[in-house]
C-alpha cells in the first residue's frame, strides 16, 4: 500500500505521535532536539523562507555537509512547497555555476568551508555582486536566478542573509500562511531534486516527489525492521538520497532517531555509535572497512548495532562476515538503486543469508516491478541470464529537470526505468548485479566481469580493497588492471598477484597491470570513481597511444 503523503504532513503525524521522542541528535554539538522540538523548528523555518518570497516549486539549493540546518532545511522547505536542490559537498566553481544555471536556482544556502574548499570564497568569484547588494535582492551576471544567499554560520558576510536572520524573519509570516501553503501541496509534487553525479556527459536533475520519496523511505525502514525504538547513525552525505531518503526521511518515517555525523570519520562514528547506543549504522563499503580498521575500533562498545545498510557499491564477503561478526551488525542489508528511482530498488532483509548480501542485492521492494532485459532487443531475459536491469512503479523519477530528450531516454514509453545497470535474476526472484554496461572489459571478444575478478582477489590474504578496470591495449582492445590497497603493515608485488591468479581464474581475467594504491578517487557520497582509475593509469602507464579509444 502506498502513501499518498507529503514530508510536511509525515512530520507532523509522527511528532504527533511521538513528541517527546528524540528525533535528532548531534553528539558532536551536543544537540538534541524531540520530535515536537523538531518540529516547531522546521516549521519556525518554513515561515523564514516564506517571508523571502518564496514560492510554491521554487527551487532552494544547500551546498553544506551534514549540519543540523541541513535536515531542518530539508523538512523545512518540504512544509513550505519549495524543492530542495541537494549540492555535492564536492563541487568547485564549474560545478557549482552549471548546477544553480541549470536547475535556475532562486536561494542558496552554503557553510564557509569543506575539507580544502572554500565555498564563500568560490560563491564570490561567481557572484562578484554579493559584495555590494543587500542581502535578498542579488542580481548576478553568471546566475540571473539567484537572489537570496543563506549563511550558515555565525559570520555576517556581505550580501548575505544568516541563518539567524532566517529564523528572526519567520516572525514576519503568521502561522496560519504556512499551514495554508503545507496545505496546498499534493503528494505528487516535486520537492527534492538531486544531480547525478554525472560520470558521462553533463549532471542532470532528477526531479523527485513526496510520492517517490516518503514511500522509498518506508520501505527501506521495512527491510531493516526499523521502529520507534531504533536510533540510526548517518555519516553518508545528506547531499545524496542515502542521507536524506533512505536517512532522515526513513527515521520521521518509523520514530526513529536521527543521528547524524557531520563529515564522514571512521572515529567519529565509533564514537558516536558508542555514546548514543545507536541500533542502526550506515554506509557504503570503504566506510564499513574504514571503521573496522580505526585504531580505535576494538576499544569500542558496539553492541547496541543490530541493523544497517550497506549500499553504493558492492560488498565483498570478508567485509560483511567482519560486519556481521565483529560489529555485530547481524541484521545488516544491502540496497541497491540510483537516484533515479528515488533511490532503492531492490534489498535484502534480516532473515537473508550473508551468502545472500554478498552475492545479491536483495528482491525488489513491495510494489515494485523489475526485470532484466537484452539491451540491444529490449526482449525480456530468462532467469540467469545477464541484462540490463529494468524498474517501473511509484519510485520511478519524475524526470530530468528541463532535459526532456534525456528523461525520454531513460525512461521508456511504458514507464520502465533503464539502469544502465548489469544484472541477473535468481529463480527465488534474488538480484545480482554484475557491472555496469559501460564497465564491462571485453578483452580479445571475451567479456570480463570486473565484480567477478574482484571478488576472486579479495581472498588475499593481503588484500584490503580492489578495483578493477579495463585499459586500452593495441592487441586485444582492452586490458584488465587491478588497483589495490593493502592492509596495513603489510607488502605486496605484483609477482604475488599473478602467483595467487594461475591456475585459479581464465587466463584472459588475469591482471595485465597491477597498482597498489593508498586510495582511490572518490565522489563525496563515496563511490569509487572507476573512470578516474581508467584516466590515471592510462596516463602513469603511457598508454594514450594504444588505441583510438578516447581518454575522457
Amino acid at each position: 500500500m502506498l502513501r499518498e503523503i507529503t514530508i510536511g504532513d509525515l512530520l507532523d503525524e509522527t511528532a504527533g505521535q511521538y513528541p517527546e521522542k528524540e528525533a535528532l541528535v548531534y553528539h558532536e554539538r551536543g544537540l538534541r532536539y524531540s520530535f515536537a522540538q523538531f518540529q516547531d523548528i522546521c516549521n519556525q523555518a518554513a515561515r523564514g523562507f516564506l517571508s523571502l518570497g518564496i514560492q510554491k516549486g521554487e527551487n532552494i539549493a544547500i551546498w553544506a555537509t551534514n549540519v543540523p540546518e541541513w535536515v531542518i532545511s530539508q523538512y523545512a522547505t518540504a512544509k513550505m512547497g519549495g524543492v530542495l536542490v541537494t549540492v555535492n559537498t564536492s563541487y568547485r566553481t564549474h560545478e557549482l555555476e552549471y548546477l544553480l544555471r541549470q536547475s535556475e536556482s532562486t536561494t542558496l544556502l552554503l557553510i564557509d568551508s569543506y575539507r580544502d574548499a572554500n565555498y564563500l570564497g568560490m560563491l564570490r568569484e561567481i557572484c562578484p555582486e554579493l559584495d555590494t547588494c543587500e542581502p535578498g535582492k542579488l542580481h548576478s551576471a553568471r546566475l540571473p536566478h539567484l537572489k537570496n544567499v543563506i549563511y550558515i554560520g555565525e559570520e555576517r558576510q556581505p550580501g548575505m542573509f544568516l541563518w539567524q536572520d532566517l529564523m528572526e524573519r519567520a516572525n514576519l509570516i503568521q502561522e496560519e500562511e504556512r499551514i495554508a501553503r503545507q496545505q496546498s501541496l499534493a503528494p505528487d509534487d516535486v520537492i527534492n531534486m538531486q544531480y547525478t553525479s554525472g560520470t558521462t556527459g553533463f549532471p542532470k536533475g532528477v526531479m523527485l516527489s513526496h510520492t517517490n520519496i516518503v514511500n522509498n523511505a518506508i520501505k527501506v525502514a521495512e527491510c531493516q525492521r526499523l521502529g520507534v525504538q531504533d536510533r540510526v547513525c548517518i555519516p553518508v552525505p545528506f547531499f545524496h538520497c542515502f542521507g536524506c531518503v533512505m536517512g532522515t526521511l526513513a527515521c520521521v518515517a518509523t520514530g526513529a532517531t536521527m543521528v547524524p555525523v557531520i563529515a564522514f570519520d571512521p572515529g567519529i562514528v565509533l564514537l558516536v555509535v558508542e555514546k548514543e547506543r545507536c541500533t542502526a549504522l550506515y554506509g557504503v563499503p570503504t566506510m564499513f572497512i574504514a571503521e573496522l580498521n580505526h585504531p580505535t575500533f576494538a576499544e569500542r562498545d558496539l553492541s547496541s548495532l543490530r541493523t544497517g545498510i550497506m549500499a553504493g557499491s558492492l560488498c565483498p564477503i570478508e567485509v560483511m562476515k567482519n560486519v556481521v561478526h565483529k560489529m555485530g551488525i547481524r541484521d545488516i542489508t544491502i540496497a541497491y538503486g540510483q537516484t533515479e528511482s528515488s533511490p532503492v530498488i531492490t534489498q535484502t532483509v534480516p532473515e537473508d543469508s550473508i551468502e545472500r548480501k554478498v552475492s545479491t542485492v536483495g528482491r525488489p521492494h513491495a510494489g515494485v516491478e523489475a526485470k532484466v532485459i537484452d539491451p540491444v532487443t529490449g526482449e525480456s531475459l530468462p532467469q540467469g541470464v545477464q541484462g540490463e536491469l529494468c524498474t517501473r512503479g511509484y519510485l520511478v523519477m519524475k524526470g530530468y529537470y528541463n532535459m526532456p530528450e534525456q528523461t525520454a531516454q531513460a525512461i521508456d514509453a511504458e514507464g520502465w526505468l533503464h539502469t544502465g545497470d548489469l544484472a541477473t535474476m535468481d529463480e527465488d526472484g534474488y538480484f545480482q548485479i554484475t557491472g555496469r554496461l559501460k564497465d564491462m572489459i571485453i578483452r580479445g571478444g571475451e567479456n570480463i566481469y570486473p565484480r567477478e575478478v574482484e571478488e576472486f582477489l579479495y581472498t588475499h590474504p593481503k588484500v584490503l580493497d580492489i578495483q578493477v578496470v579495463g585499459v586500452p591495449d593495441p592487441k586485444y582492445g582492452e586490458q584488465v588492471l587491478a588497483c589495490i590497497r593493502v592492509k596495513p603493515g603489510e607488502a605486496l608485488t605484483e609477482e604475488e598477484v599473478l602467483e595467487y591468479c594461475h591456475g585459479k581464474i581464465a587466463r584472459f581475467k588475469i591482471p595485465r597491470y597491477i597498482q597498489v594504491v593508498d586510495e582511490y578517487p572518490m565522489t563525496a557520497s563515496g563511490k569509487i570513481q572507476k573512470f578516474k582509475l581508467r584516466e590515471q593509469a592510462i596516463q602513469s602507464l603511457g598508454l594514450q597511444g594504444d588505441t583510438g579509444i578516447e581518454t575522457a
